[in-house]
């Protein structure tokens, strides 16, 4: 998955949402370069049999936490657990989100409330319970993950777009906070990627959204995961409160 291997040698990594999608990618990705990797992900551990045999390939033992990212005593548990295990975690990586499509104006609260829980109570949530033992160990890398549509809005997605605006701001309002801690804070926000959230996207919105892209096709994880490395890598040592945008030239700045 890299060229480069090793770049995360004996580091230790939690990845949440990490069974299926971006997430998996980034946690595979992280194996690949030496880390050790916790994924957290909401669903059953018989859902995670092949994310751990792919893992343990690499040569280092994973480990998969059943968790509910808007949960504070489930996050705070599994942090505990990790920090137990691993004895320290280097890189955080808040990749869990979930996404429905509604306009606003027939939007049910619970959705938006489901959303914001998810999207940005989570990252939330993992960044409180993790960043103390960060500090304390002496740095470690913080990697949230944003969208393109929390930087355009996107119409029937207006509930994700303000949950991922909210992550770009979180992000650098953090960033800020830790930076001289040694604690660096950054975002990924792609465009559309061809995953299991794309999937159950209308086939309207896809077709839209395609029309839009000025590459002319969708994204695939492969197309994610150097960036999610990179940022966990020595070679990011002067990043802080970045938003990288593998988009297919949907926002461009």
């Amino acid at each position: 998955m890299s060229a480069h291997p090793g770049r995360l040698a004996g580091k230790k990594a939690m990845v949440t949402g990490g069974l299926r999608g971006i997430g998996r990618g980034i946690a595979l990705g992280y194996a690949a370069e030496g880390a050790q990797v916790a994924v957290l992900d909401v669903r059953l551990e018989t859902e995670a049999v092949s994310v751990l045999g792919d893992l343990s390939k690499f040569g280092r033992a994973g480990l998969y936490i059943q968790t509910d990212v808007s949960n504070e005593s489930e996050v705070e548990q599994a942090v505990k657990r990790v920090i137990a295990e691993f004895g320290r975690i280097d890189i955080l990586v808040n990749n869990a989100g979930i996404v429905f499509e509604s306009v606003v104006a027939e939007m049910p609260v619970a959705e938006w409330d489901r959303i914001m829980s998810v999207n940005l109570r989570g990252p939330f949530l993992c960044t409180r319970f993790v960043l103390p033992h960060m500090i304390k160990q002496g740095g470690g890398r913080i990697i949230n993950m944003a969208s393109q549509l929390g930087q355009i809005g996107g119409r029937t997605m207006a509930h994700y777009s303000a949950s991922k605006a909210g992550v770009i701001g979180f992000t650098r309002a953090l960033a800020r906070e830790v930076a001289r801690d040694k604690v660096l804070v950054n975002a990924i926000a792609p465009g559309p990627v061809n995953t299991d959230m794309l999937a159950s996207e209308s086939e309207e919105w896809k077709r839209s959204k395609l029309a839009e892209l000025p590459i002319g096709r969708f994204g695939e994880i492969d197309e994610i995961v150097p960036t999610a490395i990179f940022l966990a890598s020595d070679d990011a040592s002067y990043y802080v409160g970045q938003v990288l945008g593998p988009n297919g030239g949907d926002v461009m700045f």
